[in-house]
């Protein structure tokens, strides 16, 4: 079961400050229906990761990392992942900061499988904002 939100091991690590979302390298990685990830999630697993064509496991860098504030709202945005020319059916993501040991940030669950065949493959992410932002610490 995919279970959605901030792990708690990231909640813990942020406030002691032992993960800078603008300078370590965060990637997301792809699971089927079958992965067991939610808020206990420590870090990254291969275990239930997807396979297909235009996929690599280990998933993708996430592009134009930025914190920022507003409305006593901190929170992370970036760039919609994709995976070009893809085939294959995912039913949630992890996002993880793999220059700190692969350690978790975030669960995604993506509500049913999505599949795509030999097409790019868009996670289209809430709008980064203080009130809608995937990552926001309140």
């Amino acid at each position: 079961m995919i279970t959605a939100g901030l792990t708690t091991s990231f909640k813990e690590q942020f406030l002691l400050g032992q993960q800078d979302l603008e300078t370590d390298v965060l990637k997301i990685a792809l699971y089927t229906a079958d992965a067991v990830l939610g808020p206990g999630t420590t870090v990254y697993t291969a275990t239930e990761e997807i396979s297909g064509t235009g996929y690599v496991a280990g998933g993708e860098v996430l592009l134009n990392v930025t914190v920022s504030q507003g409305n006593g709202v901190v929170y992370a945005s970036f760039d919609d992942p994709t995976w070009i020319a893809s085939t294959f059916t995912t039913r949630g993501a992890l996002i993880y900061n793999s220059t700190k040991a692969n350690k978790s940030i975030a669960v995604i669950n993506f509500g049913s499988n999505q599949t795509t065949l030999s097409q790019n493959f868009q996670i289209q992410l809430p709008t980064n904002s203080p009130e809608t932002a995937l990552i926001r610490i309140i």
